[in-house]
Formats: C-alpha cells, structure tokens, sequence
C-alpha cells in the first residue's frame, strides 16, 4: 500500500532540521521562488549554482538535479525539479512520479509554494509511491518515512487534492486485488471485501450459486463447475445521483485463477493467472473511488467471480451450456472462459438495470497483446459517442487505450457445429471475435463498450504511474469518464 500524504500551509523557519529529503520546484528560465531562495540561502547558494549549470539546462521538464547531502541542511538530499509553476496537468503528475520514486522510503517535504496544478503533483507522488509488500518478512528498504505536502493557502487546494487522492485509493485498492495470490484471494475472500466496501456507502449483494441457477447463468457456472471455490456474482451500487436515473453499469471478469480448464494452459507462466481477475478489480476500485469522493452519480458494479479449474467436474471441450439470455453456446476451449462469465452478467445487468450504458472489462485475450502490447487496451464499442467520451478521458489520465473494429464479417467465425455459436472463433482476429460473442449479449437500446486490459493491467517493467506489477490501470479513466459524461 501507499503512504498516506499530509497537506500543510509554507512553513520555512525550520527547513534545516528537515531530515529525509527536500523537493523544490524552478521554472525553465531558471528563475528561483521564495521557497527556492530560501533553501539556497541555507545550503551556501548550491541550489543556484545547480540550476545555473549546463545539466540543469539540458535537463527534461519535470526531471530533478539531486543534491546529495547538502551543507546547511540535515537532508539527506534537495531535488530541484524543474517545473514551471503553470504546467499542464500530465507534466505536474510525471514530476511527482518522479519525486515519489527517488524518496526511496524517506521522509518526502514537497515544498510546492504557488505551484497551479499542485492536486496532480500530488496525485503523481500518490500514484507511484506503492509497494505490493504484504507477505515480505524483510524490505530492502523502509518505508515508514512520512511525505508532506507544503502549500499556500493550503484549504484552497485541500478539496481538489482530496478527490485525486481518493481516486488513488480506488487505484491502490485494484493494485493490492490483483497482486494477491490466489490461495489468499478466492472467490469468496474476494467477495468478502467488495462486502466491506458497504462502509462507504455502496450497497452490496452477493449472489450464490444457487441465486444464480435461478437466474439461470449456467455458462458462467459452466466456467467454475471444476473449482472447490464457489462461484459468485457481485452487484455493488452507488446511488449519488438522482432517484429513478439509469445506472451506468461496470462489468468486470472475476476469474481469480485461469488453469485454462480441461483446455490446460502450459506451465510456463501459469503463476501470472493470478491477475485473471483484473477486470473486476478495476471495477472495485472505480466503485471505491466514486464512493470516496461521492460523485453524484448513479453506477453499479457487477462482478463474476470464479475459478477456472481442470478436475472431474469440469467443463469439457465440446459441451453446450445455454445463457441466462437463452442462446445455446457450444465451449469448445474451456481456456476462453473469461466470455463466459462476461456474457451472463452482462444479460443480467440489462435485465435489472436497464442502464444508461454499459462498460465490461476484462482480461480477455491475449490477441490483444499481440495487437497493441502493454501500451494500450483494446476498446470496442457499438456507440461512437461513448467510445469518444472515454477514449477521451483515458487520453486525459494517460492511459492507453486504442479503439478496435467490429463487424459482422466476424460472426462467421463464431458459427457452431451443433448450438448457436461457438465460444471461440480461431486464431484470426482473436481479440476481435471475443468482442463480437460478447456483442451478442448486448440490447440494442445499450451503448457499450468492451475493455480488453490483458495487455495493461499487470506488467513486468514500470510505467508511467506504477512500478512493475498490477497497475491499476482503468480506475482514473473510468472516474473521469463518470465525471465528465454522467455527473
């Protein structure tokens, strides 16, 4: 988890008995604030001289020059960042990546002064400053260390940066979801703490698998018919809105360990099917976010959650299981099971809700990786203004998203020897036909979009807010998208 940040008003009487490390913004012209030449006046004029030289110069906007061990001060070190206090949004949030990855588990005193877009400096600091370090017995380094954040006229700001901190929890919250392991992280456990999540406000409901026999999900029971864990549905909502508004409802695929079924998956890389419920941690943590900041909005979040296990029970290659919809779906590889929980809360979530539109997310493919890497996710939508509104807002946050096509040329693929389709379409256009069978399972009144965050959700090498890991990626993207189209 992250260390929490605490907001001052500009002190500078005791800047020498800081201890840990010292951040200090100046412009490209070099110019240094009240703040800068306060610090400079104590370190014997370093900091001008720093900022004076040819590296300062040639140095990217929001990169630092370091000063280790500075006479004058009980730091440890002063990073000079240079940042003009109007840069845009994006520029402030990469120089407090920056700083949040240099503090190294020290004391942090961000001395931000009349920075304008100090809520994203802070949220940058907020966003990187993450380590997943629940079962270490020994840390290479601390992280006890306190950051503090100094500004002027600290309450003008305190709103602002408390929504893009609220934000981050949601961020640190899917994170922590898909880092878990998968014995600590069962269906159950999962459930248990989308439960919890009832302390702020969402009303929670868990469906069992006899609600949802009932109902009559049997294609997502099909995926988890071979796992000791039971198989749940989630439903999570915030009502902040108005009273009788549509919901938009969020989607997530919750498998919390992809064998791949009888259709076993090879072993190398197997351990890496942990993060398989990465659709629906998205979808907690953007529940979380919403609820923490109180967006005035209506949004439910539904999540099915299942194992996908190889045992006597299990799904085999060739059965036809019919959806809650009522199409008969013939599975011919047990391993593209992440559709399967998809499709039958997807119906369920039109059936209750009638949403205003809906967003299913998912670790869908892994076509998808071949096609666009770790850098973008798959967007597919049957409505240009909502693929629009939120291509926009992951622009916005700086995450990558890139929209990919639909069409009935593809349905072909999709055809069955002996039901209505065929969960699975061959190699060709593989990310492409998952989309077009859960376009099947979409009304025609329903604006949707289709997430496929196989590539971005959990990565080996660092990004542009997370280290390695589980990256939390959809959270602000899916805020932001509520906040500008459905507030």
């Amino acid at each position: 988890m992250a260390k929490s940040i605490e907001l001052q008003e500009i002190e500078l009487d005791h800047l020498d008995q800081v201890t840990g490390r010292i951040a200090i913004f100046v412009g490209s012209d070099g110019a240094l604030d009240k703040v800068a030449r306060r610090v400079n006046r104590l370190c014997k004029g370093a900091v001008d001289r720093a900022v004076q030289s040819e590296a300062f110069e040639k140095l990217s906007v929001a990169d630092a020059l370091v000063l280790a061990y500075p006479v004058g001060l009980a730091a440890e070190a002063v990073d000079i960042v240079k940042l003009d206090r109007r840069a845009d949004a994006l520029t402030a949030r990469k120089a407090g990546v920056g700083l949040a990855k240099r503090r190294n588990g020290q004391n942090l005193l961000v001395l931000a002064g009349l920075l304008k877009q100090v809520a994203e400096l802070t949220n940058g600091i907020a966003l990187r400053d993450y380590r997943f370090d629940t079962y270490r017995t020994q840390l290479d380094t601390p992280q006890d260390g306190q950051i503090t954040v100094m500004i002027n006229r600290v309450d003008d700001h305190r709103d602002q940066i408390n929504d893009v901190l609220a934000v981050c929890t949601g961020v640190h919250f899917t994170r922590d979801l898909i880092s878990e392991p998968s014995n600590v992280l069962t269906t159950t456990e999962f459930a248990d703490r989308l439960v919890a999540l009832g302390e702020l406000g969402i009303q929670v409901e868990v469906l069992e698998e006899d609600d949802l026999a009932k109902l009559g999900m049997n294609v997502l029971l099909s995926v988890g018919q071979g796992s000791a864990s039971p198989s749940k549905v989630v439903v999570m909502q915030w009502n902040g809105g108005k009273s009788g508004d549509a919901p938009l409802a969020l989607v997530g695929k919750g498998v919390v360990f992809d064998t791949g079924g009888i259709s076993l998956k090879p072993a190398l890389g197997m351990e890496e099917m942990t993060m398989d419920m990465g659709g629906a941690g998205v979808v907690a943590g953007a529940m979380m976010a919403l609820a923490k900041r109180k967006a005035p909005a209506n949004v439910v979040g539904l999540v099915g959650l299942v194992e996908n296990m190889p045992s006597g029970t299990a799904t085999r290659p060739g059965d036809v299981v019919t959806s809650m919809k009522g199409d008969t779906v013939e599975i011919t590889n047990t391993d593209a099971e992440g559709r399967l929980v998809l499709c039958d809360v997807m119906w369920y979530a039109q059936d209750r809700f009638a949403p205003k539109a809906m967003i299913d997310l998912a670790t869908l493919t892994g076509a998808i990786i071949i096609a666009l890497g770790h850098e973008n996710a798959g967007v597919f939508s049957n409505d240009d203004g909502l693929c629009d509104a939120f291509l926009s807002a992951a622009r916005a946050e700086n995450e990558g998203a890139w929209r990919m096509p639909l069409g009935t040329g593809y349905d072909k693929l999709l055809k069955s020897r002996v039901a209505d389709m065929n969960n699975v379409g061959g190699r060709p256009a593989g990310s492409i036909t998952a989309a077009q069978f859960l376009k099947r399972f979409v009304k025609d009144d329903t604006p949707w979009i289709h997430l496929d965050i196989a590539g971005v959700a959990s990565v080996k090498s660092e990004t542009a807010h997370a280290p390695s890991g589980a990256t939390g990626w959809g959270v602000m993207a899916l805020n932001r998208l509520v906040r500008d189209t459905f507030e």
